[in-house]
C-alpha cells in the first residue's frame, strides 16, 4: 500500500519526495482530518487512530485550514466534513485538487443530501460518506480510496441519480444564500452590486425552478436537497 512521506536518498541529494506524501514507501496512511465540531474530529482520530495501518497527523477545524496543513504535514488522504467555518469541505476539496491533487479527499456529512454528492466529485472528492457509518467502512474507504478506487454511500448516490441535477445556476445560488437572513431586495442589490430588478428577476427564476412559494421556502428546498 502506498502511504507515507519518505526522505530523500542521503546518497542521492537531488532526490525529492511527493509532497502529498504520497510517495509509495509501504507506511501507515497519513490521514487529514477537518471537522468543526471538537468532540467529532476527536472521535473519528481516535477510532482511526485504532487501525494499524492509518495515522491521523493533522486535524483543523476550519474549511480556510485545511490547505496549509496538508502542506505543513504532507498527507494522502483529507477527511472533510461539508459544513465548517472559513471554508465549506467542498470549497476546501477544491483548493486541494488544484495544489495538491495527489491528496485523496473523501467527504464526510452529517445531511444525506443528493446535491452535495454531485457537488464533491465536481470539486474532486473521490469519496462521499455520512459521518454515521460505521468506524470500520470509514477505514475501508481511506485505504479503498488511496488504491484508487471511489467509494461511494450506496443511498446518497441512490439519491442522487433521483434528484438530477442542480437546476440553479451560480448567480441564483448567490442570491438565494444572501436571501437567507431575510435582507430586502433593496439590501441584497446593494450587497451583491446589481440593481433591484436584477435580483427580483433572478429570485423569480428561483422560486420557480423550484417549485416553492416565495424565497424562504425557495431556500428551504435547496438547501435540503443540497444545492446552496
Amino acid at each position: 500500500m502506498t502511504g507515507t512521506h519518505t526522505p530523500a536518498d542521503p546518497a542521492h541529494p537531488g532526490d525529492t519526495s511527493d509532497p502529498t506524501g504520497t510517495d509509495g514507501a509501504g507506511g501507515p496512511v497519513r490521514v487529514l482530518l477537518a471537522e468543526d465540531q471538537s468532540m467529532v474530529r476527536e472521535a473519528l482520530a481516535a477510532l482511526l487512530g485504532l487501525e494499524p495501518d492509518i495515522e491521523v497527523v493533522a486535524q483543523v477545524a476550519r474549511g480556510d485550514e485545511v490547505l496549509a496543513a496538508a502542506r505543513a504535514h504532507p498527507v494522502d488522504v483529507a477527511l472533510l466534513d461539508i459544513e465548517m467555518p472559513g471554508r465549506t469541505g467542498i470549497e476546501a476539496a477544491a483548493e486541494l485538487r488544484a495544489a495538491l491533487p495527489g491528496v485523496k479527499v473523501v467527504v464526510l456529512t452529517t445531511f444525506g443530501r443528493p446535491g452535495y454528492l454531485r457537488s464533491a466529485m465536481e470539486a474532486g472528492a473521490v469519496a462521499f460518506l455520512v459521518k454515521d457509518a460505521p468506524a470500520a467502512q470509514l477505514a475501508d474507504a481511506v485505504r479503498r480510496v488511496l488504491a484508487g478506487e471511489r467509494v461511494i454511500d450506496p443511498t446518497l448516490a441512490a439519491a442522487a441519480l433521483a434528484e438530477g441535477a442542480n437546476p440553479l445556476t451560480d448567480r441564483e445560488r448567490e442570491i438565494l444564500r444572501a436571501a437567507a437572513d431575510g435582507s430586502t431586495n433593496a439590501e441584497l442589490a446593494a450587497a451583491l452590486h446589481l440593481s433591484q430588478g436584477t435580483v427580483r428577476n433572478y429570485l423569480s427564476t428561483a422560486i420557480q425552478k423550484l417549485a416553492a412559494r416565495n424565497r424562504a421556502e425557495a431556500v428551504r428546498v435547496a438547501r435540503d436537497k443540497g444545492w446552496l
